[in-house]
């Protein structure tokens, strides 16, 4: 993939006379997403998350069975494949794989999901390639720690979306020592395609837990975005981090703590579906051949290399 210059940082308001543009899929896709500007995203999303974490015996039994049949979930990868012995939505929804399914490639880079890829390639010095038409800078999508940001400058990003139907654990796609976290609260549109090329900044937009790690690769940043009725997401040292929803950023620093974590293991989980976006320095990484966007991807499958010398 090709990025020219980096573009100017974009207004997220509508512009109605530019709205109407001559590409006609430009035009489809922000008339598919206008709806989501007037939902009131947080309240579906407080009303999904109660549901979810509720122990509500054959509702929650015919919810999951409703689910499975709906998005074609394969319950035959799960260690526990009965939908009727899940106590709550969310214990089926972060449910775990069989043991030994996705072995761990031999690769300095692993994908950390099962999901697709949105788009992946070099960081234009500070600006990533949403979608036709959209950039967001670094800055913007790490809660505006202009520090942090620059250590990725003219990097490498992967942006790997996970459908309602996947497995929504996130492991490590590489060695690390956590640095800090930070939630940045935000808006909660999806974050399917068709959003992410409709809403300009889709991913600095939305709530976010930026994840920074020390990495034998030098700094990466592992970002969990959230979206419509994700209820809630979580890593393995802290738990759930949101809700609560303060409306002002939160920040954990770990940098005199030993949290470090083995390639494949588990850092997080989505309480329903979302993307997860990977920033890697400059020359830190040369992603796999045949990793283009819309590809399909599993976790633990080789992602990316070392550059050659």
């Amino acid at each position: 993939m090709v990025i020219g210059p980096a573009l100017p940082r974009h207004d997220h308001s509508i512009k109605w006379p530019g709205f109407f543009a001559k590409d006609r899929h430009y035009v489809s896709d922000r008339l598919a997403v206008l709806p989501q500007y007037l939902l009131p995203k947080q309240l579906i999303t407080t009303l999904a998350g109660r549901f979810a974490s509720a122990h509500a015996g054959s509702l929650t039994t015919a919810a999951i069975r409703r689910f499975v049949a709906r998005y074609g979930v394969d319950m035959s990868e799960a260690a526990n494949p009965d939908p009727a012995s899940y106590a709550s939505f969310n214990e089926f929804f972060t449910r775990a794989l069989r043991p030994g399914l996705r072995p761990l490639a031999d690769a300095a880079v692993v994908c950390p999901v099962d999901g697709a890829v949105s788009q992946l390639g070099p960081i234009a010095r500070d600006q990533i390639f949403q979608a036709k038409g959209h950039h967001y800078s670094t800055t913007a999508l790490l809660g505006g720690d202009a520090a942090l940001a620059a250590q990725f400058q003219d990097g490498h990003f992967a942006t790997i979306y996970l459908s309602p139907r996947d497995y929504h654990r996130i492991h490590m796609p590489c060695d690390g020592r956590l640095l800090r976290m930070e939630h940045v609260p935000g808006a909660l549109f999806s974050v399917n395609p068709t959003t992410a090329r409709g809403v300009p900044g889709l991913f600095a937009r939305n709530e976010r837990v930026v994840c920074s790690f020390d990495t034998p690769l030098g700094p990466m940043a592992l970002v969990l975005v959230g979206a419509t009725i994700v209820g809630s997401m979580a890593t393995v040292w802290h738990g759930q981090v949101n809700p609560p929803r303060t409306g002002q950023p939160r920040h954990w620093d770990y940098a005199g703590q030993p949290v470090t974590l083995r390639q494949g293991e588990e850092m997080g989980r989505f309480m329903l579906g979302s993307t997860v976006v990977l920033l890697f320095a400059r020359g830190a990484v040369q992603f796999e051949p045949g990793w283009t966007a819309e590809r399909s991807v599993r976790l633990g499958e080789a992602m990316a290399r070392r550059p050659a010398a």
